[in-house]
């Protein structure tokens, strides 16, 4: 895991490569790779390549970056890890290539020599890379299919920049800082920043399963090389071979499979354990995968305690009864206070999500672990959330309406009567919204709806956003598919809000402390071997097939406790923490019954310079 950036002053009239540039931008990423640095300039001062290391696989200088073939003629700067990379290596050497290091980087170079850009199809893992062919003369820019690490990039015309940061790009030169509203719009209606936007109109995210090719013409559009929805329908397809009966079975083979390639490390591996039923299942997979101790980690606040909220009476039983080396992690309201400032001066785009994030990665590294397992992913891969069945509910309701011809109408009474009546406020919108599986989710998972944001951004910038959302949002295009409820509902939850929310929280945090964080259940291979299952209800409700993967299962008490959730004390900080009170200046916010995700929301897009910039004032 690590920090990359680069420059490509593609056109002639475009200035050479400036080095301080190149490593000013690095060094903003420090925290992503203390273990080393490198920078790569091309003879001709074209292209230059620059990298921080967290060193995880082949620790020594053998596999630092940006690495170069014995040519000089292809070069890669790689943030994440390859975890086929031993399969494909042993590929390339029967094939007669001579490796000199025993990182999965090289074997990112030898295959892209013998394949060209399509060895991304290849590739297992969590990736973000920049190769230079000298030969071509083109720059091949890629990411994993689940956008696990994200890669932006600006482009002005004539040179194009990228980096693993949105606030490592800004450190550099010849960016278009004025504020995006399409990122301002996405982040009050769903809690982040959506794929592709960032809150700069001059920084992109290149989607997830995408390459970027840029040539001395320019940079041409990404490219997908993989999407869930079609990795969804060849599942379904490959679902109809697999003999009824044999469901947990063959589960458990995959997950396992899985696993063992997530455990793939030079340094010691270990995991957050949750009371829940995805990092309690993928705990003791890990324990039976290997033979080496599992450490385990387990975070609460002091205020949480005794409540229902609280997972370190939970998670001690299952690491009792997993045999894992357990740690609890009680933090204090004094030391969480402390950590706001950080968390904030850190933070990339924001998000409602991230701070929980931070509090177990702050733990984790307190603790000395520098790769940790996540169980993030189980609930969007197998039913788990409440929004399975909630929006087909909606759709249902919306469809039957008899105010389906006269939504604003409705949304007038609802504004009148709602209140006294106790109705929810996305209900509001059922008829103008719930026809569509996208809509239906925004009503369902939405922090605002859209027509609540007027007097919060403003009409133009409202009507420019969602103009721009509704062309290029990655979510809109992977709903609106042949799949069933189940499928389109698993679309929106992984490409809506895990992909744009928690993957994202989970690098730029998880980096901000230097630690590694792995997904084993948020892995194409995997995808593509249970989703169809999941979908065709196979492996019944939610995520209960889990511990029957296990070979000891899960405890009783475990079994039968109800889903609860992460939680993170913000009424608190909304209420008292200096810095933290900008919703308090809008009327809409005031209200007794406005949620406080709406007030957090609201709070963090302010504390960022270009989204406050959007902020009706």
């Amino acid at each position: 895991m690590c920090g990359i950036n680069g420059i490509f002053a593609y056109r002639p009239s475009a200035a050479a490569v400036d080095r301080d540039e190149l490593l000013r931008v690095r060094e903003t990423m420090t925290a992503r790779g203390p273990d080393g640095a490198g920078v790569w300039i091309a003879d001709n001062g074209r292209v230059g390549l620059a990298h921080r290391r967290l060193a995880i696989i082949d620790l020594s200088p053998a596999g630092a970056q940006p690495m170069q073939t014995a040519d000089g003629l292809t070069v890669v700067s790689f943030n994440g890890e390859i975890y086929n990379y031993p399969e494909l290596r042993s590929e390339l050497e029967r094939d007669g290539v001579r490796f000199d290091s025993h990182s999965d980087t090289e074997v990112l170079l030898h295959l892209y020599r013998r394949q060209g850009p399509a060895m991304v199809g290849r590739l297992r893992g969590m990736f973000a890379f920049a190769l230079w062919d000298a030969q071509a003369r083109s720059l091949l820019l890629a990411r994993d299919p689940h956008g696990i690490k994200p890669l932006y990039y600006a482009d002005d015309g004539g040179t194009l920049r990228f980096a693993s940061q949105v606030s490592a790009l800004l450190a550099g030169d010849g960016i278009d800082k004025r504020p995006e509203p399409a990122g301002a719009v996405g982040m009050l209606l769903w809690g982040s920043v959506p794929e592709p936007f960032t809150l700069y109109r001059g920084v992109r995210l290149l989607p997830a399963g995408s390459t970027l090719l840029v040539t001395e013409t320019g940079a041409a559009a990404p490219v997908r090389y993989w999407t869930l929805s079609a990795a969804m329908e060849r599942s379904l397809e490959a679902a109809a071979s697999i003999p009824l009966g044999s469901e947990t079975a063959f589960m458990r083979e995959q997950l396992l499979d899985s696993v063992r390639a997530h455990l793939l490390a030079d340094v010691p591996v270990g995991a957050f354990l949750s009371a829940g039923l995805d990092s309690s299942t993928l705990v003791g997979l890990a324990r039976e995968a290997s033979s080496a101790r599992l450490r385990t980690l387990t975070l609460t606040f002091d205020d949480l305690q005794g409540t229902q909220h609280d997972e370190c009476p939970a998670a001690s039983l299952i690491a009792r009864h997993l045999d894992v080396d357990h740690t609890c992690i009680v933090l204090s309201a004094g030391e969480q206070e402390e950590e706001l400032d950080r968390f904030f001066t850190a933070m990339d785009q924001p998000t409602i999500d991230g701070i929980n994030t931070w509090f177990v990665s702050r733990a984790a590294q307190q603790v000395g672990l520098k790769v940790a397992l996540s169980g993030l992913g189980g609930d969007e891969l197998l039913g788990g959330y409440a929004s399975f069945t909630e929006v087909p509910r909606l759709r249902a309701s919306a469809q039957g309406s008899p105010w389906r011809h006269a939504p604003k109408l409705y949304r007038s009474m609802h504004r009148l009567l709602g209140a006294r009546l106790g109705w929810p406020a996305n209900a509001a919108g059922i008829p103008e919204f719930g026809t569509t599986p996208e809509g239906a989710y925004q009503l369902s998972k939405g922090v605002f709806m859209p027509w609540e944001l007027e007097g919060i951004l403003g009409t133009d910038i409202l009507r420019e956003g969602l103009r721009a959302l509704a062309e290029h949002d990655a979510a809109y295009a992977e709903a609106h598919t042949g799949l069933n409820d189940f499928g389109q509902v698993a679309c929106l939850e992984s490409v809506r809000y895990m992909r744009n929310q928690l993957l994202r929280d989970t690098d730029w945090v998880s980096m901000s402390h230097s630690l590694e964080i792995r997904v084993p259940l948020v892995d194409h291979v995997l995808s593509e071997s249970l989703l169809g299952l999941a979908a065709s209800g196979r492996l019944g409700p939610g995520k209960s097939a889990l511990p029957r993967t296990l070979s000891c299962g899960l405890p009783t008490e475990i079994l039968n406790r109800p889903k609860s959730g992460f939680v993170v004390p913000t009424w608190r900080w909304l209420r008292h923490h200096p810095g933290l009170d900008a919703w308090k200046s809008v009327p809409a916010l005031r209200q007794a019954r406005m949620s406080d995700s709406r007030r957090w929301a609201f709070t963090l897009l302010s504390r960022h310079p270009s989204g406050k910039a959007l902020l009706r004032n």
